[in-house]
C-alpha cells in the first residue's frame, strides 16, 4: 500500500468514490502546485495530508473562478459558487463531486468551515481590486483577502482549540509573503493591468507606473524594489513565530513554507532588474536541501 492510500486510511476516508475524488484533487494540486503536494506528502502526518489537499483544491477552484473571464461574469460565478459551497456546508452533502472532499474534511476538522466561509465572503476584495493609494489600503487588502485565503489551509495546521495567537502570527507572515509576491510577480501583474505597489510608495521613490510597465532598469527603480524586499524580509522574519505555535508534527511543513519565502526573496535580490521581466524562483539545490532537512525532522518526530 502506497503512502497516499495509507494517508486516506489514516484520515478516515474509506468510501471508494470519495477516495477517488480525493485522488483526483491530489492530481489537480500536483499539476498546478507540485511542490506543495510533494511537501505535504513528505512532511505532514498521513492523517492530515488528504485534508490539506482538499483545502488546496478548493482554493485553486475558487481562484480560477475569480480570475477567469470578464469582471461581470466573474462576479456572477463567484456569487453562485458562494451559494453552492454554503448550501453544501449547511446540508452536509452535495451533488458536486469536486466539493465532496471539502465537505468531508470540514466534518473532520470543523475549524475549516468558518475559514472557508470567511474566504468566500472576502472574494469581492480581489474582484474590486483597483490598486493601492497608500500603505493603509494595502493593509486592508491583507486583512480582507490575503489572510482569509491563507487561513483556509493554515487552520488545518494550527493548534487545536483557540487559534487567536496563531492567527495573529499568520497575519504577520502573510503580510510579508504577500509583499514578496507583489514584488516577485510585478511583471506578470502589470501585464494583466494590475499595479500592486501603493501610489505613495512610487512617489516617494520617484518612480512612475510607466517606468515599471516599460521595464526601465533605472537606479530609482532598483532602489524601490530593494526597499520593498527589505520590508517583506523584516515582516517575514517576524512571521517566523508561526512555527512555534503549531503542533510539533506540523512544524516541518510550516517551517518549509517559511523558509521557501526566504529562498524566493534571495533569488529576487540576485537580479533586481530581472523582476521587471519575470518572477524569480528559489535555487533548486537550496530548495531540495530544505525539503530533505525537514523530511528528516518529520521522520524523527514520527519515530
Amino acid at each position: 500500500m502506497g503512502r497516499w492510500e495509507r494517508a486516506l486510511d489514516a484520515a478516515g476516508v474509506r468510501e471508494p468514490g470519495l477516495r477517488a475524488e480525493y485522488g483526483r484533487q491530489r492530481e489537480q494540486v500536483t499539476r498546478y502546485r507540485r511542490e506543495v503536494a510533494a511537501a505535504a506528502g513528505l512532511l505532514l502526518p498521513e492523517r492530515t495530508v488528504p485534508h490539506v489537499i482538499a483545502a488546496a483544491a478548493f482554493m485553486h477552484r475558487t481562484d480560477t473562478l475569480l480570475d477567469s473571464g470578464p469582471l461581470a461574469g466573474r462576479r456572477e460565478a463567484a456569487a453562485r459558487w458562494r451559494r453552492q459551497v454554503t448550501d453544501g456546508l449547511d446540508a452536509g452533502r452535495t451533488d458536486d463531486p469536486g466539493l465532496r472532499p471539502l465537505l468531508n474534511s470540514t466534518a473532520a476538522h470543523p475549524v475549516l468551515r468558518d475559514r472557508v466561509l470567511e474566504y468566500l465572503a472576502a472574494a469581492d476584495a480581489d474582484l474590486d481590486f483597483a490598486g493601492f493609494a497608500t500603505e493603509e489600503d494595502y493593509q486592508r487588502y491583507v486583512d480582507g483577502y490575503s489572510l482569509p485565503g491563507f487561513m483556509v489551509v493554515a487552520a488545518l495546521l494550527g493548534p487545536p482549540g483557540d487559534q487567536r495567537a496563531f492567527r495573529a502570527a499568520c497575519r504577520t507572515f502573510i503580510d510579508g509573503s504577500q509583499r514578496l509576491d507583489f514584488v516577485n510577480d510585478l511583471a506578470e501583474d502589470l501585464a494583466d493591468g494590475r499595479l500592486t505597489i501603493p501610489a505613495r510608495t512610487l512617489e516617494r521613490h520617484g518612480v512612475t507606473r510607466a517606468d515599471l510597465e516599460q521595464a526601465r532598469d533605472r537606479p530609482a527603480v532598483r532602489a524601490l524594489l530593494g526597499d520593498l524586499l527589505d520590508t517583506a524580509d523584516r515582516t517575514l522574519a517576524e512571521g517566523r513565530a508561526v512555527v512555534g505555535l503549531v503542533p510539533p508534527a506540523h512544524r516541518p511543513m510550516v517551517r518549509c513554507v517559511v523558509e521557501v519565502e526566504a529562498l524566493t526573496s534571495a533569488a529576487a535580490r540576485a537580479d533586481l532588474g530581472a523582476l521587471l521581466h519575470r518572477s524569480a524562483s528559489p535555487a533548486k539545490p537550496a530548495a531540495l536541501r530544505l525539503l530533505a532537512r525537514e523530511y528528516l525532522r518529520a521522520r524523527r518526530h514520527r519515530r
